[in-house]
């Protein structure tokens, strides 16, 4: 019997950067690959993280990081899929995109949307969907200017999300509620919250794709 796939499709912290440095984590220490570990041998976990993506957002300093513009080629690059896994928005609170709370909610149903009606999945059909807001974002250093004004619009963004992941009947799991940015940046993940964020995704996994 072939394994089932998942993509995982977000930014750094589904790359795994490290919030104390540049350098990535071990990969031990990055949820797609707890959520490989947990799920076993059945299933084939693919983290199709990139720091600095955005939803729908062409970034006029960092190239390349619009996820919308992307996301096609990769879901026809690994079909069939079983389930998508996405965790984006974190980088749309940046100042530089000055948009709402409510708009990158949508900007997450446009993502919703687009994976909805590729035909990735098994078959020819929609694969699964779980949306994932992530965590709000903390007490910012390095980031201050970047992301000017994120920490209050982040706390809105699960309302949001949720409501696309329902009208569309995908998945949804807010982080917030496990899991929280690292006190180090402000953004990223601390390990020991990768990991748990891991087996949180990976307990979902097994309600939606039995």
């Amino acid at each position: 019997m072939s394994r089932r796939t998942i993509l995982c499709y977000g930014d750094s912290n589904t790359w795994g950067r490290d919030a104390h440095t540049v350098a990535r984590l071990p990969e031990s220490s990055r949820w797609p690959n707890e959520l490989q570990r947990r799920l076993g041998d059945s299933f084939h976990v693919i983290a199709e993280g990139l720091n600095g993506r955005t939803t729908v957002w062409e970034d006029p300093i960092e190239e390349h990081r619009c996820g919308k513009a992307y996301l096609p080629a990769c879901l026809l690059t690994h079909h069939p899929l079983a389930m998508v896994v996405l965790m984006l928005g974190t980088n749309d609170l940046k100042k530089r995109f000055s948009v709402s709370a409510f708009d990158i909610g949508r900007s997450i149903g446009v993502l919703l949307d687009l994976i909805q009606k590729s035909g990735t999945g098994v078959d020819g059909g929609p694969p699964a969907v779980l949306a994932i807001c992530p965590p709000a974002v903390g007490k910012l250093s390095e980031f201050a200017e970047m992301f000017e004004g994120a920490g209050e619009k982040s706390l809105h963004l699960a309302a949001h999300y949720r409501l696309h992941a329902e009208q569309r009947g995908c998945g949804f799991l807010d982080a917030g509620e496990i899991i929280r940015s690292s006190d180090a940046d402000g953004i990223h993940l601390e390990p020991e919250d990768q990991v748990k964020l891991g087996r949180a995704v990976s307990d979902l996994v097994k309600q939606m794709l039995a």
